[in-house]
């Protein structure tokens, strides 16, 4: 896409800033109903991924939404049944869980790295519907996006990582070892999308060649496909402050912050 066919920043910001007051309104509906929501992202490497979900739990209360972006596995958690070290993740009554890439790590990088056998790929091919059947039927609510971007795109943007020092560390090997695997990256992922695009949990896939267009139409498609309603919470006021018992405060301590602020 096009400079000019990005969406503009102002536009932008405004219809961002009204999704995100929606998605408040689910926090509270998850919470007072105590449903359980479960947000798998997946996609390429900079596809996009990371910065849709901090603006989706950007206004949330982390107790309630929490992000999982789990790490590689322990030595034990090789030896344990695949989606057990997920599955302690999911979220209890009142709660939402985003998940930074998920199970589906073993569906992408795992295959075409070869960091599991073609027999466990194969197995999670044939389980992954299953468990997710099981999550719906106890009454997760369960919404997967794919995130698709251009190969020239991804490559634009590793570029600017690679030039932008604030940036850097979300470049790693594993990244740029992708471009050269674009094509196993494409068989892997549409493997996954034909055994696990189920009707209990289809996949989403987002354009997001544009990151902001990506991030409106995944939020504004995700409160659609959320039954919520607006809780009204019991009205608070600010009590008066009580008259002073005579505490008198103590010297302040001898190691403060240093304010560095005299020249702004």
């Amino acid at each position: 896409m096009v400079g000019a066919d990005r969406l503009r920043r102002k536009p932008y910001e405004k219809r961002l800033f009204r999704l995100q007051a929606e998605l408040v309104k689910v926090q509270e509906w998850v919470r007072a109903e105590g449903r359980r929501v479960v947000i798998v992202f997946e996609g390429r490497d900079a596809a996009g991924k990371g910065s849709t979900i901090k603006r989706v739990a950007e206004y949330l209360n982390p107790r309630m939404a929490r992000i999982v972006a789990l790490p590689a596995p322990t030595e034990r958690e090789r030896t344990q049944w695949y989606f057990q070290r997920y599955v302690e993740h999911l979220p209890a009554a009142g709660e939402i869980v985003l998940f930074d890439r998920s199970w589906y790590n073993r569906a992408g990088v795992e295959r075409v790295m070869g960091f599991c056998t073609q027999e466990e790929h194969t197995r999670f091919l044939h389980q992954c519907p299953i468990f997710e059947r099981l999550l719906v039927e106890d009454g997760i609510l369960l919404r997967k996006y794919w995130f698709s971007v251009s190969d020239a795109e991804q490559e634009r943007r590793f570029r600017a990582r690679l030039d932008d020092p604030m940036r850097r560390w979300k470049l790693s090997a594993m990244d740029l070892e992708s471009i050269t695997r674009w094509e196993e990256y494409s068989r892997a992922k549409d493997e996954m999308m034909i055994h696990t695009h189920i009707p209990e949990a289809p996949w989403y896939e987002v354009e997001s060649e544009d990151k902001r267009r990506a991030r409106i139409n995944m939020i504004s498609h995700l409160l659609s496909t959320i039954p919520y309603r607006e809780v009204r919470r019991p009205p608070l006021e600010i009590p008066a402050r009580p008259e002073s018992r005579g505490y008198r405060r103590p010297p302040r301590v001898e190691t403060p912050v240093p304010d560095v602020t005299g020249g702004l």
